[in-house]
């Protein structure tokens, strides 16, 4: 899919520290050309944690090359050079990158195809500006720092491919990566940061902690969830139940695909097809005997076809009306067959259960909730660990509502997340308002106008009145109506898009979904779409970090393990009963029962983070006791075992680390 264009009310929204990282990509380039002066640049924006910039060179510049590229991007902030912005007419831009002058320390012998090509798609009327940093000239519409010396500590990281443009059909460029800060303390910062979360990789911790898995014949982005793994889902679904049955909600089932005719109805084709795996063909019973009949008619009419040329009296109009009554048959054979889609959202069944049954206003607000099981077609170059996969379960639901109890509604949505924040220990957040782009109605977004405008207005103003943290994002709404993408940062400050919660003006009205009014007439219902924890791969991805693998007592896949100290028989036998009895409270607990020596029983329970440890000896079985330890924090020494079991299955119902 082609990169979306940066528009200049975007680009005015630049934070400062992206214009330094914008401000850094041009240093890149004036580095590299002069190493290299054929460089031809295509687009250099800052992104998240960075900068890049793509271009063109015979030469393939590799991690040997950054120490000679940064020596030159230090002479240039040495130098201190302005970040000057010049606008000028279409005419002579045009002309300046005929002249190779764009992208480069002055006039060439080779055009700057890309920014010449970058110019041509400018629309007709919008500025046209470069920017000029000593010898470098860009074509640019900023914005940038006051000067070069103001771009702080900065690194070259990586070197990657990209398509011009992200079209395959495109050249195919080296893409430069790097990051910069406005000091060295903050640079050394990102980086130990990314040496903790290299350690605290999902992937990494998923296989060793046996969490979950994936495997080819099952195909890529599939997971397969382990017994610990699958541990965490259910404590996990418990949550939600439970805080969603406080709050109201009912729960739901639909079935895993729908008729393409479902998917038509909501929307989503053709707005979303390249994101659904493609269609089954099938044909049911009643297909199959109209199926026969037409493939008799087809006989028919090629016997008819060998009987007129056995008689000679085959003419060519008569061959052509034959070969288009054959064509016409075969069409409706094809017809017959019904299409099925693999369920990529819940949304469109939640709205067929919603028409089920006749509605009132008393009836209102209604909140199906389901932890229901989707198919996304992810590209294979997308898939990521638990974070981008193609089969995920979702802590979903939909609120139907009335325009007045919409804001009641929206403010105890974003309360649920608040709790879950608490609960998990997320301390940093802010909701992404997404809105619509009017120039892409009737193409990106649904072609109604007012309600685009009055729905926005809806959600700015609950997040304003209820002082939520929030930023507003233009052209990234969904199809149907505005959203808000929850922004989480773990404990260590990586950052991760973990849920969604959404307003639907569109889908109820496609769907003829209404409801009795006071006054008995039929009004439609706003829709509230929501998932607080997001999808079980998503959002265990992100607490399989947050927490480096060390998941508090109630969540951790193996909430105690008890390691007698020897194998005799008594001991066993005691320690037997304590797993017993945690057991009979649904505590998962397990036994070390192997003739291993403590200390190895120990490492062993440490390395898979076991939470609690119930250290037993002949000292313990004697006093009716057991020595607890804790991982990561070590020996809490001996305890009553009433007192212990007591104390394990409070904090587990109250949720406490």
């Amino acid at each position: 899919m082609a990169d979306e264009r940066i528009t200049l009310d975007q680009r005015a929204q630049m934070t400062d520290i992206e214009r330094l990282r914008h401000s850094a990509a041009h240093v890149l380039a004036t580095a590299i050309l002069k190493i290299w002066p054929d460089a031809q640049f295509a687009a250099g924006p800052p992104v998240e944690n960075g900068f890049y910039y793509d271009l063109e060179l015979d030469h393939r510049i590799s991690p040997e090359d950054f120490e000679k590229i940064e020596a030159e991007m230090k002479k240039e902030i040495k130098a201190n050079h302005v970040f000057e912005r010049v606008a000028l007419p279409r005419d002579e831009a045009l002309s300046m990158a005929q002249r190779g002058v764009l992208g480069a320390l002055g006039e060439r012998s080779s055009p700057s195809k890309f920014k010449l090509d970058i110019i041509q798609n400018i629309p007709e009327g919008e500025e046209i500006s470069l920017y000029r940093n000593g010898e470098f000239t860009d074509l640019c519409a900023g914005p940038h720092v006051m000067r070069t010396g103001n771009i702080g500590a900065f690194k070259l990281t990586h070197v990657a491919s990209a398509y011009y443009k992200g079209d395959e059909k495109n050249p195919q460029l080296q893409r430069i990566y790097g990051t910069a800060f406005k000091n060295k303390t903050q640079l050394d910062e990102y980086f130990a940061m990314l040496e903790e979360a290299k350690k605290r990789d999902h992937r990494k911790l998923g296989k060793e902690l046996e969490l979950f898995t994936f495997d080819d014949q099952v195909g890529p982005g599939l997971p397969l969830w382990l017994p610990r793994g699958t541990a965490i889902i259910e404590e996990l679904e418990k949550l939600a139940k439970e805080t969603e049955f406080a709050a109201g909600y009912v729960r739901v089932r639909t079935p895993n695909l729908a008729r393409e005719s479902l998917y038509i109805t909501s929307g989503h084709l053709p707005y979303y097809a390249e994101s659904m795996f493609p269609p089954m063909e099938l044909l049911e019973s009643e297909g199959q005997k109209r199926k026969d009949q037409l493939l008799a008619d087809f006989a028919r009419k090629v016997d008819e076809e060998d009987a007129l040329r056995s008689a000679g009296d085959l003419t060519p109009e008569k061959t052509k009306g034959l070969e288009e009554e054959r064509s016409s048959i075969l069409k409706d054979v094809r017809s017959l067959r019904e299409r099925y889609y693999l369920k990529a959202m819940n949304c469109p069944h939640h709205h067929k259960l919603y028409d089920a049954i006749p509605r009132s206003y008393r009836d209102l607000p209604l909140r199906l909730a389901e932890y229901g099981t989707c198919h996304r077609y992810e590209q294979s170059g997308e898939l990521f660990g638990l974070m981008r996969v193609r089969s995920l379960q979702m802590n979903d639901a939909h609120i139907y509502c009335t325009e007045d109890q919409f804001e009641t509604e929206f403010l105890a949505v974003n309360e649920m997340y608040l709790k879950y924040f608490k609960l998990f220990g997320i301390d940093k957040y802010v909701m992404r308002f997404s809105t619509h782009d009017p120039a892409k109605l009737g193409q990106k977004f649904v072609d109604n106008s007012p309600l685009w405008l009055k729905t926005e207005e809806m959600v700015r103003g609950v997040l304003q009145r209820s002082g939520i943290n929030y930023v507003e994002v233009p052209n990234e709404a969904a199809f149907y109506g505005p959203k808000i993408d929850v922004q989480v940062w773990s404990a260590i400050g990586r950052e991760f898009t973990i849920a969604t919660n959404q307003v639907d003006f569109a889908q109820p009205r496609r769907f003829n979904l209404v409801y009795k009014d006071r006054d008995n007439t039929e009004k439609t219902p706003l829709c509230i779409h929501r998932a607080p924890l997001g999808t079980h791969e998503r959002f265990i991805g992100f607490l399989i970090e947050h927490y480096a693998g060390n998941f508090p007592l109630w969540l951790s896949p193996e909430q105690v393990r008890i390691l007698p100290i020897g194998d005799e028989a008594p001991l066993l036998e005691y320690a037997r009963g304590i797993q017993a009895e945690l057991r009979a409270h649904q505590v998962r607990c397990e036994l070390d029962a192997s003739t291993d020596h403590i200390k190895s029983k120990i490492a062993n329970a440490e390395q898979m983070k076991v939470h609690t440890m119930l250290v037993i000896g002949n000292r313990d079985l004697e006093a009716n006791a057991v020595s607890v330890r804790v991982h990561g924090k070590g020996n809490l020494g001996a305890k009553p075992r009433c007192e212990v079991v007591a104390d394990l299955l409070e904090r587990i119902k109250a949720r406490r680390p």
